[in-house]
């Protein structure tokens, strides 16, 4: 099997019931028993929700795994992947897949905001197979439980983005537009830099500042410039950019490495390839994605590797924002960390 479009309709589904079966479980156990930790992993902690997910995810790779060969890549797989059919040589295989079975955890699972199911498959270019081997892209809003609609998207690269509506109610499917914004400034829009956890929040936050008021000046009193959203998931945020509901996200915590390091503190959480391999759907709908130096966003898929990225809605905020970006970033001495 050497068309990723031939995947699409197998991973459509599994979207489906990993939403659907996490809504359930939320509804039938309760935000304590979903948000309990049910072991720590090398990715990330992995909480009770997670769990609901990894199985759907082992069933899907089992399934799929009698039509094509492949890498599966998944914070919840020993040593981060695994290949199928088992035995599989990993050279020999036809594709590399990625998921994150949820994308966004903590806020789901207090039910604040939407979490998302990320999936990507990349041609097999042996141990370097990277973001930009990835061909094909499906993320899948899993909402919270007072929410009905909620959102599934695609992308193949080359063929634009697609997305339907879903309506748990009456299990209809309708297929929708969504467009990146097309203003021509930050001004009075949501434009945000990611500083989700303690440790250099002050310096992400004092970037946030010096980009915003290079960009637009001081603000008037009692007037706001723009405004922030930290969504807590790198799917979410893209989705948001693809919507036009952001201009600019900029996530640089793997940048702070050398600086806590300084200040004697641990490496920070940082974004990882499976929170981001959805990216080409938001590259498809006509956002920019970049690495912080401006170039094609690209990482291993690893569980293990961290990524900074950069994303603007279009190329005249990306005209206004990715100087200030990078000028703030070597005036830090970080650029030789990117």
């Amino acid at each position: 099997m050497r068309d990723p479009h031939a995947l699409l309709d197998t991973i459509l589904a599994l979207h489906r019931d990993v939403r659907d079966e996490i809504v359930a479980a939320t509804e039938r156990h309760g935000l304590d028993a979903m948000a309990s930790i049910d072991r720590d992993s090398e990715g990330d902690t992995i909480y009770a929700i997670d769990v609901v997910a990894e199985a759907i995810v082992t069933r899907f790779a089992e399934k799929l795994s009698r039509t094509c060969s492949f890498v599966l890549v998944s914070e919840g797989l020993p040593g981060g992947r695994h290949s199928y059919p088992p035995g599989t040589d990993d050279a020999a295989a036809d594709w590399w897949i990625i998921v994150d079975p949820i994308d966004g955890t903590r806020g789901l699972m207090y039910q604040k905001r939407s979490a998302w199911i990320l999936t990507a498959v990349a041609a097999n270019r042996g141990p370097g197979t990277s973001l930009r081997d990835i061909e094909l892209a499906v993320q899948t809003e899993i909402p919270l439980v007072k929410q009905h609609l909620s959102d599934q998207l695609w992308a193949r690269r080359g063929g634009g983005t697609h997305v339907e509506r879903h309506n748990r109610l009456t299990g209809a499917r309708v297929p929708i537009q969504l467009r990146p914004s097309a203003a021509t400034t930050i001004a009075h829009g949501f434009v945000t830099v990611a500083r989700f956890f303690p440790g250099g929040r002050d310096e992400l936050a004092a970037i946030d500042d010096a980009i915003v008021l290079s960009a637009l000046g001081p603000p008037a009193a009692g007037k706001a410039h723009c405004f922030e959203d930290q969504y807590a998931s790198t799917g979410g945020q893209l989705y948001e950019l693809l919507a036009g509901h952001d201009r600019f996200v900029a996530d640089l915590r793997p940048l702070l490495r050398p600086l806590l390091a300084g200040r004697g503190q641990p490496p920070p959480l940082a974004c990882h390839p499976y929170d981001v391999c959805c990216a080409l759907i938001a590259e498809e709908s006509g956002v920019i994605v970049t690495d912080p130096g401006g170039r094609p966003l690209d990482a291993p898929l690893t569980v293990e590797a961290e990524v900074a990225w950069a994303g603007y809605a279009n190329s005249y905020i990306r005209a206004q924002i990715e100087p200030l970006l990078q000028q703030a970033l070597r005036a830090r001495g970080w650029t030789r960390h990117e």
